[in-house]
């Protein structure tokens, strides 16, 4: 084999590298979604936190809400996430998917928001993509958004 074939050979293999670690960190595989209607359960990592969880490591509560259309919930849930800094991705009828960088090593977190019409409840979903722990960076976001919609979104019905 050629000098420059060698190199070739070289490229495309970097290249063939490159592209296998970017598909892994990226988790295109089981990326941000809704899994058979709900959102997605936490790994066994400290770095998650999800309503639709039991156990207590990962769980949060849902955001109770009046019986509203998810438009106004939806507009109410991003205007809330873009004030606590994070970028919303996708937003469709009943789900919200949006974004957060950490400020030193841009990190990326996921946040996700599912409406339960039938039990009149916003469940949330916040993740870091990497590492092991987040040191309670995605519980203490839930939390900033937990307030911020509940003052919203308080069905009167059930203060």
């Amino acid at each position: 084999m050629g000098n420059s074939a060698l190199e070739r050979l070289k490229r495309w293999l970097a290249l063939g590298g490159f592209l296998g670690l970017a598909a892994c960190v990226s988790g295109s595989a089981d990326g941000p979604g809704l899994r058979q209607g709900r959102l997605r359960p936490c790994p066994p990592k400290p770095n998650c936190v999800c309503s639709e969880m039991t156990d207590g490591a990962h769980l949060v509560s849902p955001v109770p809400v009046a019986a509203e259309d998810w438009g106004r919930i939806r507009e109410v849930a991003r205007r809330a996430v873009e004030e606590l800094g994070g970028r919303v991705e996708r937003a469709e009828e009943n789900y919200l998917w949006a974004t957060f960088r950490s400020r030193i090593f841009r990190f990326v977190d996921d946040l996700e928001l599912r409406l339960d019409e039938k039990g009149k409840v916003v469940h949330l979903r916040s993740a870091a993509r990497l590492g092991y722990s987040d040191f309670g960076v995605n519980r203490k976001r839930v939390s900033a958004l937990r307030k911020r919609l509940e003052e919203e979104l308080r069905d009167p019905e059930n203060p």
